[in-house]
C-alpha cells in the first residue's frame, strides 16, 4: 500500500498512546511516528465536567506527558470515552465491572467522544473532539457474560471494542467509525492539513 500523506519536512511526530488501533490508522496513512506510553497520567473526571470535556482533557494530560520525553516534535494525544448519558463509562477493572457496563449498554444507545490533543513544535496546542452515538442491541445476559470473559474488554472504554469480538453487540453507528475505534479521522486529517503539517503524496 503506496503512502498516502507525508509529514512536513522535518517534522517528527510522537504518538502519546501504545493503542493498537490509533496505531494502525497512522500506518494506514503512511505517516512515520514513534509511539510512547504515557504512563499514570490518565485523570479521572471531574464532578460535572461533561464527557467532552473530560475526554480533551485527558487528551492533553497524556500529550504533556509525552512532550516531556520527546521535544521538538508533533506531539498527538488521544483519549476516547464512553459516556451514556451524563455517566462516563472508563475501562473496567475486572470481568464483573466490565459484565455491569455491558448490561448497561444493551438495549440503549450511548455517545462515544473521542479528543485529540496536538502539541506543535512551535509551543502550539489544538484540541478538538468528535462524537458518535452507538446503539447496542438487547443481548442476553448470558452472550454479555461471555464477552465480558473473553478478555477484549479489560482495556476499553465502555467494555467492548466496535472493530474487534464486540462488533456484533452494535446495531447501528450515527457518526464516524473511527471515532469509536479511537481516533477521529476526519477533523485529525483536516487540522494537519490546513496546519501545514502534513500534505498528500501526490506524483
Amino acid at each position: 500500500m503506496k503512502p498516502l500523506f507525508r509529514l512536513a519536512l522535518g517534522l517528527g511526530l510522537v504518538l502519546a498512546s501504545t493503542s493498537p488501533r490509533r496505531r494502525r490508522f497512522l500506518e494506514e496513512w503512511g505517516l512515520p511516528f514513534r509511539a510512547l506510553r504515557p504512563s499514570g497520567v490518565e485523570p479521572t473526571p471531574a464532578r460535572g465536567e461533561t464527557p467532552s470535556a473530560y475526554a480533551c482533557r485527558a487528551a492533553e494530560a497524556k500529550a504533556q506527558a509525552a512532550a516531556k520525553r520527546a521535544t521538538g516534535s508533533l506531539i498527538l494525544g488521544a483519549d476516547t470515552v464512553v459516556a451514556l448519558g451524563a455517566d462516563v463509562l472508563g475501562k473496567p477493572r475486572d470481568p464483573a465491572e466490565a459484565l455491569n457496563m455491558l448490561t448497561r449498554l444493551s438495549g440503549n444507545a450511548h455517545e462515544v467522544v473521542s479528543a485529540v490533543c496536538l502539541l506543535l513544535p512551535d509551543g502550539g496546542k489544538r484540541v478538538f473532539f468528535d462524537t458518535s452515538r452507538v446503539h447496542f442491541r438487547s443481548w442476553p445476559q448470558a452472550v454479555l457474560a461471555a464477552y465480558a470473559l473473553s478478555g477484549e474488554p479489560d482495556d476499553k472504554a465502555g467494555a467492548y471494542a466496535i472493530q474487534g469480538q464486540g462488533a456484533f453487540l452494535a446495531e447501528r453507528v450515527e457518526g464516524a467509525f473511527s471515532t469509536v475505534v479511537g481516533l477521529p479521522l476526519a477533523p485529525l486529517a483536516e487540522t494537519l492539513l490546513s496546519e501545514g503539517l502534513m500534505s498528500p503524496v501526490v506524483p
